[in-house]
């Protein structure tokens, strides 16, 4: 529930994250007086062909890095591996284990908590910034699996790739659209808001897919620059663009677009 003060006072903010995902950010929204309203742009199922995943999973020992660049792959990967019968432990079958960033990095000690993370980007929190970490690193000749979206971008594969690592990339996940959306992006249009805030080029997507003609000049906060170009594509007026990519800089991201409603005149 909204409070009447704070920097974000009667602000109406669009969260498109999923809501098992974004508990802390609509914390921390009506913490500042926002008014949220839930719109999850994208949804999460099973791949359509499991089989690739298992096969990596199964031989796990011969990977020298599992890499992971969302939270969504770190709970498809710990529920394959249940399904499977398989041991929840990463590091002890092999291999080390790199994580994009912190909400990443988060998950990761959630659903492995007795593992480690070995390698996250000092603070660049996207694809560019993890083959930065492992450009520094050193990854030539590693074999290396990354478990992907269906939507999963090629930057990543083919950074590694162009290091010098053998990279195996396996759908964990697919990315969907909740069948709601477009009744739900409809309303927020018509009623008016302040921002949407976008944490992924899928939801982005989905959200200017969803709101049809009425997409262009939409106000938006976003996440980072990969989320930022794909709001631009979608021809969404970017207002601004969290740094670093986390929840606490999206959060300030709105507070710098957004003027103080104690200042209005």
């Amino acid at each position: 529930m909204s409070t009447t003060s704070g920097s974000l006072a009667g602000r109406r903010i669009v969260v498109t994250r999923r809501t098992d995902q974004a508990s802390r950010f609509v914390r921390l929204l009506e913490e500042r007086g926002a008014v949220v309203l839930k719109v999850p742009a994208t949804a999460i199922g099973p791949p359509e062909d499991p089989a690739p995943l298992d096969d990596a999973l199964l031989g796990l020992d011969r990977f020298d890095w599992i890499v992971f660049t969302s939270a969504n792959a770190v709970e498809a990967v710990r529920d394959r591996l249940a399904v499977r019968g398989l041991a929840t432990g990463l590091l002890a079958r092999g291999p080390r284990v790199a994580s994009v960033g912190r909400a990443t990095t988060g998950a990761l000690g959630r659903a492995f908590p007795v593992d480690r993370v070995d390698l996250e980007p000092e603070a660049d929190y996207r694809a560019v910034g993890l083959l930065r970490a492992f450009e520094a690193h050193g990854v030539s000749g590693a074999r290396v699996l990354i478990p992907v979206s269906s939507r999963g971008r090629e930057e990543l594969p083919s950074g590694l790739r162009e290091l010098g690592a053998e990279v195996t990339v396996a759908t964990a996940y697919t990315t969907m659209q909740p069948p709601e959306l477009a009744e739900a992006v409809r309303m927020c249009v018509d009623e008016g808001f302040d921002a949407a805030t976008f944490a992924a080029p899928s939801a982005v997507q989905a959200f200017a897919r969803a709101a049809g003609a009425g997409a262009q000049g939409l106000p938006a906060v976003v996440i980072g620059p990969t989320t930022e170009a794909a709001a631009r594509e979608a021809l969404l007026d970017v207002l601004a663009t969290a740094s670093p990519s986390t929840v606490d800089g999206l959060v300030a991201a709105l507070e710098r677009a957004l003027p103080d409603s104690r200042s209005r005149g």
